[in-house]
């Protein structure tokens, strides 16, 4: 079935074939036909990219008179962004249809000139809410005309607290009208809307209710609270060519990741309601034209945001609403496309996650967080791609050539693509040089291992070495004095000056523990453990010495103290 067979006009056929618009997606291909034809309103359920705009953009153009220059449409949007994509959209697809007018309404910008625009005269007002009602208690807005009202993302403008602005709207509207709402999901809030305000509407379901995109994969990394944020820049880093935006809950959390992915290094910035719109609207330009690739952003701030291409969407924690994490993920594998949904979660929000997972009808991947190793492989792979594609001007480097090539002559061409390698991936090397593993280990799912290790003997456990590029450190505390490794990481965060110790291997006994720090760190870290209280006991580190048989010295001083 092609456009014209479901009905749409020949002046919008034209220009929605220079678009690239061949056949209609499911979603258009059955509302359109309902908004041309039928008398009822429709209820649309269906993820963000799925050709929405043009699934009731196209019928609304075509039921406009544009003999009349009277509102005769209406698009309601949650924010600001949305309402200007919604409005470049319906432009373009109204070319070659003479006399029509589009206007966006929105806050953040001059509403004088919003006024002067709707006294010449418009017939489709694309709006935010907020704005709409403003204009509508000036007396400059007048609905009596309007024969279809749009409500775009209606559950988003139903999380924003849009209700009551949206049904004071609605009253002002003639009740002959027209209704569509397009929404991701189905709760009890867009169920009411529906029933109040309209007319025996038909459902049309996209995929199945509140399911997340078809083509978006879903993945979950599990670290330990500390360790997300290295599993964030792990990720990017695994990725070579990402795109991608990292939801996180709280302004300031959006801010700090930012700030920290900057000085690391990275094409990043933040989004959230903190910023003026001037800075809102400079870094969602930067961020289209890709000179920032991630964009930290809160779930308020990124509403509305239509951004094509995204490869990833990284959820920093999970959402406490499913519905929050359905919009997140369907904001990438958009118009047939494939796209990664990740959670960076820690065991806490494993619980979260499978509920996630019944009502979305997905199952999550768990993976592990990439390692150091395989990082630095994608990313010689993906230099080894540039190299093979880059574009070569001929004429212009033959004038240099040949100076650089006697100069570099000496070199043989494994030699030369090493130092090309280096020159790229030294600052990689050397940061993912001896990095531990991240990845959280659930104590339930590894009983047999852990019960395999608790059968090797203490001396056993003193004679190991540690890892390379480690260093083994003993404490005299353990697992009697109720010295687990959470309250080990707690004392080296505590205790331990500067940055941040990396912990490897920990192996508690009952009556002393030995653990692996990084060698850079290790004297620091007896340093920073010794003459430390921990519950009534003075700790007491070394560095440990793996000829040193730490059980039988223990059960000596165990004597001595009992004998006494």
């Amino acid at each position: 079935m092609n456009f014209e067979e479901i009905g749409v006009r020949d002046d919008l056929l034209r220009a929605i074939s220079e678009l690239g618009f061949e056949t209609p997606m499911p979603v258009q291909e059955k509302v359109i036909p309902l908004l041309l034809s039928s008398d009822h309103d429709v209820v649309a359920l269906a993820q963000t990219g799925t050709g929405k705009t043009a699934a009731f953009g196209l019928p609304v153009i075509q039921r406009i008179d544009v003999s009349r220059t009277v509102p005769q449409a209406l698009i309601l949007a949650p924010t600001r962004e949305l309402c200007l994509q919604i409005s470049s959209d319906l432009t373009d697809f109204s070319k070659y249809t003479k006399g029509l007018i589009v206007l966006p309404v929105y806050g953040g910008s001059s509403i004088q000139s919003q006024i002067s625009a709707l006294k010449k005269g418009v017939q489709i007002i694309v709006a935010t809410p907020g704005r709409l009602i403003d204009l509508i208690n000036r007396g400059v807005v007048k609905l009596d005309d309007v024969h279809t009202v749009v409500l775009d993302e209606a559950d988003e403008m139903l999380n924003m607290g849009f209700v009551e602005s949206i049904e004071d709207i609605l009253q002002h509207v003639p009740q002959q009208r027209k209704m569509l709402m397009f929404s991701a999901t189905m709760p009890s809030e867009v169920a009411r809307i529906a029933k109040r305000f309209m007319k025996s509407p038909e459902e049309v379901v996209i995929g199945t209710r509140n399911q997340g995109a078809a083509n978006v994969r879903h993945i979950y990394y599990i670290v330990n609270a500390r360790d997300k944020y290295l599993a964030l820049k792990r990720v990017a880093d695994d990725n070579p060519n990402i795109y991608a935006i990292v939801f996180c809950r709280t302004r300031r959390d959006t801010q700090e990741v930012a700030d920290s992915l900057i000085h690391d290094g990275y094409n990043a910035d933040a989004l959230h309601g903190d910023l003026s719109q001037q800075q809102r609207d400079i870094v969602m330009k930067k961020f289209r034209d890709r000179v920032i690739t991630i964009l930290v952003a809160t779930d308020v701030a990124a509403r509305g945001l239509d951004v094509d291409d995204l490869t990833h969407v990284i959820n920093f924690g999970l959402p406490e609403d499913t519905a929050v994490y359905t919009h997140r993920s369907g904001r990438t594998g958009r118009a047939g496309k494939t796209g990664t949904s990740i959670a960076i979660i820690h065991s806490r929000e494993k619980g979260r996650l499978r509920e996630i997972e019944r009502i979305i009808g997905k199952k999550f991947e768990h993976k592990l967080v990439p390692t150091p190793d395989h990082i630095i492989e994608k990313q010689l792979y993906n230099l080894a791609d540039r190299i093979e594609k880059v574009k070569v001007d001929d004429a212009e480097i033959d004038k240099f050539f040949s100076g650089v090539s006697r100069k570099l002559s000496w070199l043989s061409q494994e030699d030369l693509l090493k130092r090309v390698l280096s020159l790229e991936f030294n600052r990689l090397l050397e940061y993912y040089k001896d990095a531990p593993k991240i990845d959280f280990i659930d104590d339930k799912q590894h009983d047999k291992k852990r019960k395999e290790r608790e059968t090797v003997s203490d001396k056993d456990k003193d004679r190991r070495t540690a890892e390379r590029g480690m260093e083994r450190v003993y404490v005299n505390a353990g697992k009697r004095d109720g010295f687990y490794a959470g309250n080990l990481i707690d004392t080296l965060n505590k205790s331990v000056k500067g940055r941040r110790v990396d912990v490897g291997r920990i192996d508690l006994m009952p009556e002393y523990s030995l653990f692996d720090v990084k060698k850079a760190d290790a004297k620091r870290v007896v340093e920073g453990l010794r003459s430390i209280d921990f519950m009534g006991k003075r700790l007491y580190a070394e560095i440990a010495d793996p000829d040193k048989d730490y059980a039988a010295s223990s059960m000596r001083k165990k004597k001595n103290r009992s004998s006494r």
